[in-house]
């Protein structure tokens, strides 16, 4: 991986990472794109870049996250769905992690869902208050999103609708979650290569790709959440069933889009 790959797939990832488009299917169609080959530092790069987008919820929702013993409570239950499951088949997640083909196939399937999720849940409670329970089934949403393609944020954000939320407050617990899923997912591939860290030119690249990504990501949050609110999720709905049905259709064409 070049300092211009890894800032090329940081920025990919500073956009869609809180987006409803799933940022690990666009980092694997990235790669795909730029010739990359996958090997074990490449998905240890794609997972651990994330920490930047993390630093950026944190950073401007800092107040929230000194408001109460509660509030960390309630992500530790959403986040503890995604751990166990996350732990339990690892595995054969990263073996999707180099498919290029799954990517599409998702990206396609969540688009046409999309399209229908504003008239679905369009009546929110008066109380917007996150209860347990509330948190917990947000988090089992979260553990759809272990499929590259379905994005993380999409699922735990339908996850909140679901429980009649305002996209508002939907999506920005969604960000909240963000924080010990991706910190933990970060941890577990750390720990399983942690030979590639005692690599001077990989740290460089992880730190580049890091301080990338949580610039963009600052940018996209802000953004999005005001896209959102206002517009709802059929543009992105539009957009992955354009991008996916693209990857199929190359796929089928005999186009090798494979990273494995």
């Amino acid at each position: 991986m070049t300092v211009v790959q890894s800032i090329i797939i940081a920025i990919v990832e500073g956009i869609t990472e809180y987006l409803p488009v799933s940022s690990t299917g666009h980092m694997i169609l990235t790669q795909a794109i730029l010739g990359m080959e996958v090997d074990d530092f490449t998905k240890l790069f794609t997972i651990n870049i994330q920490l930047g987008a993390i630093l950026a919820v944190i950073v401007l929702y800092w107040k929230r996250f000194f408001q109460s013993l509660s509030f960390y409570y309630k992500l530790f239950v959403a986040f503890i769905p995604a751990a166990f499951f996350g732990l339990l088949l690892d595995k054969y997640i990263d073996q999707m992690l180099g498919s290029v083909l799954v990517v599409g196939i998702t990206l396609f399937l969540g688009g046409i869902f999309l399209l229908f999720v504003d008239k679905w849940f369009n009546q929110p409670k008066a109380d917007q208050t996150i209860t347990y329970p509330t948190a917990l089934k947000i988090g089992l949403f979260q553990c759809i999103s272990m499929i590259p393609g379905v994005s993380r944020s999409a699922a735990t954000i339908i996850g909140g609708l679901t429980q009649k939320l305002t996209r508002k407050t939907a999506a920005e617990f969604s960000f909240f979650l963000a924080v010990p899923t991706m910190l933990g997912a970060t941890v577990l591939k750390v720990y399983k290569h942690i030979d590639l860290m005692t690599n001077p030119d990989n740290l460089i690249l992880l730190l580049i790709g890091n301080v990338v990504a949580f610039i963009v990501a600052v940018i996209a949050i802000k953004a999005f959440i005001s896209f959102l609110t206002k517009h709802g999720f059929k543009v992105f709905g539009y957009y992955r069933i354009v991008v996916g049905l693209a990857i199929i259709i190359l796929s089928l064409l005999g186009y090798n889009l494979s990273l494995i």
